[in-house]
């Protein structure tokens, strides 16, 4: 085994997407694999942050921006790899984040990533436009350099070979893992308690929504919200709706959340971490995103037994069996198709997610363990002797 490992990622937390895979893979290495790891990053929570192998190297991030804060994210990553590299360790970084030759876990494609901030203030688009043209730069510069790609999602590692110049060889797909203890199907006493906590009715249908609430509303709000309306214009729908997540919109939309139309059939948590405890109270997960890599919530969400809405597109939508065709919605995603597919999933809850156990019950023995070790075993299948390290 490598005797080190570098992993510059923005932050390690034990929730989140691409933050959650990240931790796990660093938590992996040095207390199954017993390597040191180094950690460059924003924040790192604990017990990762406070395990004796692990060696956090903070970065600063002024004024609690990721644009401000990923220059110097490279700059220190880059100065600590050319120290771990020298000394035969591993460099894994993320997509464009910083340029080092060798190991790159992308975790989303900028150059796929569509704008969508048309209705956002004119100061956020100028900001994003320039943000995002770095980061495609950055994205093709990283990726052409790298010994080794790993993609989270077979449609991820598709839109990595469409962008050029990546020999499809050094593309790996490696699932993300679950844990399976925190995501599973909630007893009847477990469904009522988490109801209770979050202050829910105890027998009408609960629909989760776990997503940021920013100004490119890729993971769907705007369609959530479009096709809540719909449902609440008709008097007999009795479905609550929950929203996790927070972002620059969140009071945009729970002030439109309060028209009477909507029934109080709306409800935001803001941001929480208590996804798991929100799953449990849930009856069904809609994610109509209009870009997703892959959809770790969406995964989570099936782990828990339900049955979860999502855009065709998304990563996580290759994993559906072929007999769920009626949870994959269409692209771009539909307000009325939403709302079509929400009420036939009324009138057969019990049958849905009857259909979704098996499913479930798959998924979750895929562990986050199963996942860090694929992709340790893709660094060291491309082990190479180190001294033929080209610094940048």
């Amino acid at each position: 085994m490598t005797p080190q490992f570098l992993i510059i990622a923005g932050d390690f937390t034990s929730w989140g997407g691409m933050d959650r895979a990240n931790y796990e893979l660093a938590w992996h290495l040095a207390t199954r694999a017993g390597v040191t790891v180094h950690l460059v990053a924003h924040s790192v929570a604990p017990p990762l942050r406070d395990h004796p192998l692990v060696r956090w190297h903070r970065v600063a991030k002024p004024m609690d921006r990721y644009a401000l804060g990923g220059p110097l994210l490279a700059l220190q990553g880059r100065w600590l790899a050319t120290k771990v590299a020298l000394a035969g360790g591993r460099v894994v970084v993320n997509g464009g984040n910083c340029a080092w030759p060798d190991v790159n876990w992308v975790h989303a494609v900028h150059g796929a990533w569509p704008r969508r901030d048309h209705h956002a203030p004119l100061m956020f688009r100028l900001r994003a436009a320039f943000s995002r043209r770095g980061a495609r730069i950055a994205e093709r510069r990283s990726l052409r350099m790298a010994r080794v790609i790993v993609t989270n999602s077979k449609r991820a590692r598709q839109q990595v070979l469409e962008g050029g110049s990546v020999p499809p060889h050094r593309v790996r797909t490696v699932y993300y893992g679950i844990d399976p203890l925190a995501f599973r199907p909630a007893s009847s006493t477990e469904r009522a308690e988490a109801r209770q906590s979050l202050e829910l009715p105890e027998k009408s249908p609960v629909i989760a929504f776990v997503g940021a609430l920013g100004h490119d509303r890729r993971k769907g709000i705007d369609v959530v919200f479009a096709a809540w309306e719909l449902l609440c214009s008709d008097s007999g729908w009795d479905g609550h709706l929950v929203v996790a997540g927070a972002g620059a919109e969140l009071d945009l939309w729970r002030r439109r959340a309060t028209a009477p139309t909507l029934r109080h059939l709306v409800r935001f948590l803001g941001f929480t971490k208590e996804v798991p405890r929100l799953m449990a109270a849930a009856d069904a997960f809609v994610s109509p995103t209009h870009y997703e890599p892959y959809g770790l919530s969406v995964h989570e969400a099936l782990c828990c037994g339900l049955p979860a809405f999502v855009t065709t597109t998304a990563g996580v939508a290759e994993r559906y069996p072929a007999m769920f065709s009626d949870l994959l919605l269409r692209h771009p995603p539909d307000p009325v198709e939403l709302a079509q597919r929400l009420r036939q999933w009324r009138f057969d809850i019990e049958g849905y997610r009857a259909r979704v156990a098996p499913l479930a019950a798959h998924l979750r023995q895929r562990t986050w363990d199963d996942m860090a070790r694929e992709i340790v075993e893709c660094v060291v299948a491309d082990d190479a002797p180190r001294n033929d390290v080209c610094l940048p």
